[in-house]
């Protein structure tokens, strides 16, 4: 039963991001959902549902796109995995500490996306990629992890009082 509603979960959120979230980019950059989920999963279940579930959203990714096949699945399996160590070595898991493992997560991801894609651009390029680009994405899949992280605590964890 879990396999499959996370099976239907997958589904539905990669297809959200490349239809209709595709549409909404504010200021030219757009959060990947797949990332935030995997480092979600990752840092309020541990590194192994992390991995599993970012794995599984990479592999999406990659049958459905254009880019080098397999490089967004190991990308999302490791920061699932990256931000279940993040979590376990936190003392709270309050909606904003997700902020910054997100991000840090998001970064690394993207820099092995532009270095992977760009083989031949000079250091000027890069430099103005990760700042107007990859920094403002990061901090942008951060928030989008607070806002969903919050959700996670406030409606699926705590139980309402009856």
């Amino acid at each position: 039963m879990k396999i499959s509603v996370y099976a239907i979960f997958i589904l539905f959120l990669f297809s959200f991001q490349v239809t209709l979230l595709h549409s909404l980019n504010p200021f030219g950059i757009q959060p990947d959902l797949c990332l935030v989920i995997a480092c979600l999963v990752g840092f309020r279940t541990g590194q192994v549902r992390g991995v599993l579930v970012g794995f599984c959203l990479g592999f999406f990714q990659d049958v459905f796109s254009a880019g080098p096949f397999g490089l967004n699945t190991f990308t999302k399996a490791g920061v699932g995995f990256l931000a279940g160590v993040f979590a376990k070595n936190l003392a709270n898991r309050a909606s904003y500490a997700a902020f910054v493992p997100i991000v840090a997560c998001s970064v690394l991801s993207a820099i092995v996306l532009l270095l992977w894609s760009r083989m031949g651009m000079g250091l000027g390029e890069i430099f103005h990629g990760f700042f107007s680009i990859l920094l403002p994405q990061a901090i942008l899949d951060g928030l989008v992890a607070i806002v969903a992280n919050w959700v996670i605590i406030r409606w699926l964890v705590e139980a309402p009082s009856a």
